[in-house]
């Protein structure tokens, strides 16, 4: 995460969450969980204000939330009663350790050069057959919304190169559609369902 993204969520993060329903989460991650055994551990990278955490600890998951911005951990760890942690993309260093990783629009921040890396240690994180789930922006090259936030918006084949580069998954699905993001824009999304 750039300096100028992470001046937005330390300073607007609040506002951030506040302009989603309070009792809202992602809508993909009902489906999600549906894939995973019961108890399942589950990586969340770029948690925001915990609300997907949230909902998958009601459901009996195992979760183990983080963001790169201490202003973030600090909403989630409030929604969650409890501590998280705050870590940035390339700090993952957990080998075979979950059963999931979920990273809704997160990933997004990281610029195309750096995806497959970052790709590599979620990966690796991954126990045999875990899934992976990511939602990006899509486009024609990294820039910067009208809040300054960086995104890599990528073209659905560069974005599935990335994928393939990072390692074998064993399963990649990428859907794309149209819907909004923060502050009402029109966008183009590409959800990223992957299986190691």
């Amino acid at each position: 995460m750039d300096g100028r993204t992470l001046e937005f969520y330390e300073t607007r993060g609040k506002e951030w969450a506040e302009a989603h329903p309070p009792d809202s989460y992602g809508r993909e991650l009902d489906s999600f969980l549906d894939r995973l055994p019961p108890g399942a551990t589950i990586l969340e990278l770029g948690c925001g204000d915990g609300r997907d955490a949230e909902r998958m600890i009601a459901r009996g998951f195992t979760v183990l939330a983080s963001d790169g911005s201490p202003g973030m951990a600090t909403l989630a760890s409030e929604r969650l009663g409890r501590a998280v942690p705050v870590m940035r993309f390339a700090e993952l260093e957990a080998t075979d350790a979950f059963d999931a990783a979920w990273c809704q629009s997160s990933l997004l921040h990281a610029g195309e050069a750096e995806l497959p890396g970052i790709l590599a240690r979620v990966h690796r994180a991954l126990r045999r057959g875990g899934w992976h789930w990511a939602s990006y922006k899509g486009g024609h090259g990294g820039g910067r919304d009208a809040f300054g936030r960086f995104f890599s918006y990528l073209p659905r084949d560069r974005l599935e190169a990335a994928y393939r580069t990072a390692a074998d998954w064993a399963e990649l699905v990428i859907v794309s559609g149209r819907g909004h993001s923060f502050g009402g824009a029109p966008t183009t999304w590409h959800n990223v369902l992957a299986r190691k």
